[in-house]
């Protein structure tokens, strides 16, 4: 441990990694500090693995925290007591596209006030060129490069964005001022004048808000977007009727009423105590097989439009994923893939899950920053004239 095994210096540098931890966004208090310093006593601290382990047994409370430890202890433990070296390398590592959101987080916790440095260095730059805001690059930057700070800034705003899908007609109808005629009513409001005057009344179709349905991918290769859309989807359940919220990585889940508590954070605690497959693989095939057979028929009526969350990088084989998305777009009004890895320019479909699925999709959009929630709020409601004018009528 590049040379620290005396017990005082070993002592020290696991609590530093305790605040390390802290900073990045783990629930790690004073308990847990003395229970991580009690674990690296029993083991054999010579021993990488041993030490790691115990660490991780008291520190790690939630699936999504292990990446963040998994690398915070890779670097931390390189060069305990260096964090301009270990800054260093973070900064380096982000070119490791499975693991860019740890790097972000765990770089602001071992070197505080970097944030505030770059948010000041930004603002420079932004008053000499008068073109940008912090809010313009905040909504610009992607969720898996965010700081933690960043994070709760942008669910705030991601919270602000009104999701209108545009209404749907239905079989009833309601009095218009124009539109087709509606015989019995003009025939009702004529006997009261004994036939002299008969008005002509009309009728128009009442409309409604579709159904949302939301599918959304838990695996380890989401990671951060899964979080950012959570709490996006809990806004969005919040503020219209008929949404349903399915979670799947290896099994299917239905977070659907837990999401309803009014506590966005409340909320996801919630979801996170429910849901255990958080961080795996995908079996995006089985998975929507799952979804068809159980509950297609509960949630896709009445031109219900599903918005499917993922990267496409499917376990399984295309096959049976190609039939079960055909049979699922044949099931709704309109299916929207949201796919992260739309963000790099040079994307191309080569993986065979990802090919399986662009032929059954309506749409294909990239959903990495607040921009593109923006750009998928404007694309769901159409015209949004219209959508007032529906309200209003």
């Amino acid at each position: 441990m590049n040379g620290d095994t005396g017990g005082g210096h070993l002592a020290a540098n696991i609590v530093q990694f305790a605040r390390v931890l802290r900073g990045a966004g783990l629930a790690i208090g004073p308990a847990s500090a003395l229970s991580a310093l009690r674990a690296a006593d029993a083991v054999d601290v010579l021993d990488r693995d041993q030490l790691y382990w115990a660490l991780h047994a008291v520190m790690v409370r939630r699936p999504e925290d292990h990446i963040v430890f998994d690398q915070a202890f890779d670097l931390f433990f390189r060069a305990p007591g260096r964090i301009d070296d270990v800054y260093s390398l973070l900064m380096a590592s982000r070119v490791v596209p499975r693991r860019p959101a740890a790097s972000r987080r765990v770089s602001d916790a071992l070197r505080p006030g970097t944030d505030r440095a770059r948010t000041e260095l930004e603002a420079v730059e932004i008053s000499a060129t008068l073109a940008f805001s912090p809010d313009e690059i905040l909504r610009s930057r992607d969720f898996e490069q965010m700081t933690t700070d960043e994070l709760r800034r942008a669910r705030a705003a991601a919270a602000r964005i009104e999701l209108l899908v545009r209404p749907v007609p239905t079989r009833r109808y309601r009095p218009w001022p124009r539109g087709r005629l509606d015989l019995p009513r003009t025939i009702r409001d004529g006997l009261r004048t004994f036939g002299d005057v008969a008005p002509l009344r009309f009728r128009r179709r009442r409309v409604r808000q579709p159904p949302l349905v939301a599918l959304c991918d838990i695996s380890g290769s989401m990671g951060r977007y899964s979080e950012m859309l959570l709490a996006f989807l809990h806004a969005v359940s919040a503020a219209r009727p008929r949404v349903h919220t399915f979670l799947f990585g290896t099994r299917l889940s239905s977070v659907t009423r837990t999401l309803r508590h009014r506590d966005v954070d409340e909320a996801l605690a919630r979801v996170g105590r429910e849901v255990v497959d958080w961080g795996g693989g995908t079996r995006l095939g089985e998975c929507l097989h799952e979804f068809n057979r159980v509950w297609s028929r509960r949630v896709l009526g009445q031109g219900a439009v599903v918005l499917l969350i993922t990267d496409g990088l499917d376990c399984g084989p295309g096959e049976r994923l190609a039939a079960e998305a055909e049979r699922l777009h044949k099931s709704c009004r309109r299916l929207i893939w949201l796919n992260p890895l739309l963000r790099w320019t040079g994307f191309e479909p080569r993986a065979e899950g990802i090919r399986a699925l662009l032929p059954h999709v309506d749409q294909h959009r990239p959903i990495h920053n607040l921009d593109s929630l923006e750009a998928l709020a404007r694309a769901l409601a159409a015209d949004g004239r219209e959508v007032r004018e529906l309200r209003r009528g």
